[in-house]
């Protein structure tokens, strides 16, 4: 059966690009373009990874890493932080809010995958 990733980033173009290199690996893929929905996904398709853009309109991807983290239903998946603004000291505050892995955007192919397989 093959892992499921959820993919919570409101750019389309990222959201589109991370869902279509996830689904050419055999991968199955919910994506989720609004943070305030991040979490409920998360619950309804139970996935064995989160992609979690940091910079959301709305809601702070730190502060859905902290819930879901917090949550016993989510607690257990890892998340890997995908965010534009990689400034000193933003890698240790995502990785403090909960999230097992990071990226800085803009995101090569072939350390995102290499990622994402670490995490699974």
């Amino acid at each position: 059966m093959a892992k499921r990733i959820l993919v919570v980033e409101d750019n389309d173009l990222n959201r589109k690009l991370f869902c279509d290199v996830l689904r050419s690996q055999g991968y199955a893929v919910e994506p989720c373009a609004d943070g305030l929905d991040a979490l409920d996904k998360a619950r309804q398709f139970v996935p064995n990874l989160v992609i979690m853009d940091i910079q959301l309109p709305d809601v702070s991807g730190l502060d859905l890493i902290e819930a879901a983290k917090k949550d016993p239903v989510l607690r257990t998946i890892p998340v890997l932080a995908v965010t534009a603004y990689a400034g000193k000291g933003d890698e240790e505050r995502i990785r403090e809010a909960g999230a097992e892995g990071y990226l800085a955007k803009p995101v090569s192919i072939g350390p995102f995958m290499q990622a994402v397989r670490a995490l699974l």
